[in-house]
């Protein structure tokens, strides 16, 4: 199949058959993400996914593990959704999870006898972008969800024996609000008990909404060291138990630095990384933002994050 856009998933997925079933995000409104912005989304014919799965299966491939992109193969009916994962079977005998991105809404949407169907297929990782622990950073950035409707939705996934993923943004808060938004997110998280716990670090890119509300004020950015505590912090106040462990993958790319492991048996180790990492960052001349794709320059940065 020609790929068309970028690819995008959890790291969890990357040995995963990716297997698109559509094209870019049904949603795509989130004001800072700049991932399907450019591309027009559209569905991948039934016809179209059949033959990628015809040719990989000439070729003698047998994944066990399917990976539905792009955006949020979760949107699809569940009468499709089925009809997609039967006709893939049919082609890989050994496939045994099938696993993709959702919102809140699109598992809202979906009745308990709706998932427990889907879960018998083998449908096991859902991957939701939470983004934030504060109800007022959700709405700023248009997610489609309140804390309320994503306790709801993952209260229904785990009642069908389908598995949480939680996808975050440290820096999300914007400046001064680091803190408070870890300590949300890690009280979030000590109650709905999501399998992984991903952090893909804010970055600024300059073909995103965001990116206007940097420029007039609405949204002052934080530093990358400001993420760095904001991850200390979150990882600090995570309850987690070898009968409840939580995979932790932390992604501050701009810097170059990841921190990860499962909690708790790894969380002494994950936070004196963070501490090295903090320390380190804590000795430039001035504060590094993750600004990406030209325009406004690092000391236009830190003005900004002074008003």
């Amino acid at each position: 199949m020609d790929y068309e856009g970028q690819i995008c998933r959890a790291p969890m997925e990357r040995s995963s058959f990716m297997l698109p079933v559509m094209v870019g995000c049904s949603y795509n409104v989130c004001r800072f993400c700049g991932l399907f912005k450019h591309l027009k989304y559209r569905e991948i014919p039934f016809e179209q996914v059949e033959e990628e799965c015809k040719r990989v299966s000439s070729m003698g491939g047998d994944p066990k593990r399917i990976f539905l992109g792009d955006g949020n193969a979760f949107t699809f009916d569940t009468e499709y959704l089925l009809k997609l994962i039967r006709m893939v079977k049919g082609y890989f005998p050994g496939a045994q999870m099938f696993n993709m991105d959702a919102t809140v809404q699109s598992i809202l949407q979906k009745t308990d006898e709706e998932l427990k169907l889907l879960y018998d297929e083998g449908v096991r990782h859902l991957y939701l972008g939470i983004e934030s622990g504060l109800d007022d950073v959700l709405c700023f950035m248009e997610k489609d969800h309140d804390l309320a409707e994503a306790r709801r939705a993952i209260a229904k996934l785990h009642s069908a024996g389908l598995i949480f993923d939680a996808h975050i943004m440290t820096g999300i808060a914007g400046k001064g609000r680091g803190e408070e938004n870890a300590l949300a997110l890690a009280d979030f998280f000590n109650e709905t008990r999501p399998a992984h716990v991903v952090n893909f670090s804010l970055f600024l890119h300059n073909n995103v909404p965001l990116y206007d509300d940097i420029l007039n004020g609405r949204f002052v950015p934080a530093s990358e060291l400001d993420n760095l505590k904001e991850d200390h912090t979150l990882i600090s106040h995570m309850e987690a138990d070898e009968a409840h462990p939580i995979k932790y993958d932390g992604f501050h790319d701009y810097i170059e630095y990841r921190v990860r492991g499962t909690l708790p048996r790894d969380k002494d180790k994950m936070l004196r990384s963070l501490e090295k990492a903090i320390s380190k960052e804590e000795g430039r001349a001035e504060d590094l933002y993750s600004f990406v794709g030209g325009g406004v320059g690092q000391s236009e940065l830190s003005d900004t994050s002074k008003k």
